[in-house]
């Protein structure tokens, strides 16, 4: 199985960490959203898209880079995130976005990372210390859940 991973990891690299717990998993070919162009995601079996949240949405240059994809023919795809709340609810447009392009969305994963946005930067951040070794973990094992489905 070919895998690639696709991330926005800005402020404390949360999503890059998980992109490459992840990736270890599916033995993934990992990118930086700014690094990788739509013509090279075909003979990808998989393929993961994933960002932080900032206001209650993944980044919007990964919404942009979606929206500007032909369409595909079911290639199977999967979203993760990472952000204060740790909320799948988060992922949910990207999916849909993914879905309307002809992939075929197979499953989402979320986690805590370190927040230092707004009034949390006073405070040192919320979610200290996150991702953590159990958030790393749990993306392990929603990677091997990934690969049993392709």
């Amino acid at each position: 199985m070919k895998s690639l991973i696709i991330f926005k990891s800005i402020h404390h690299n949360n999503t890059e960490k998980i992109a490459n717990a992840i990736g270890f998993v599916l033995q993934a070919k990992l990118s930086k959203l700014s690094e990788v162009k739509p013509s090279n995601l075909q003979g990808f079996d998989l393929i993961g898209f994933g960002s932080g949240v900032y206001g209650a949405s993944l980044d919007k240059d990964l919404f942009t880079f979606v929206n500007a994809l032909q369409k595909v023919n079911d290639v199977n795809a999967f979203v993760f995130s990472t952000s204060g709340g740790g909320e799948e609810k988060n992922n949910w447009k990207l999916m849909d976005a993914l879905s309307k392009k002809g992939f075929n969305p197979i499953g989402q994963f979320a986690c805590k990372g370190l927040t230092t946005w707004g009034p949390f930067k006073l405070f040192g951040g919320r979610n200290k210390g996150r991702p953590n070794q159990t958030d790393f973990e749990n993306a392990k094992k929603f990677a091997e859940t990934m690969k049993n489905k392709v």
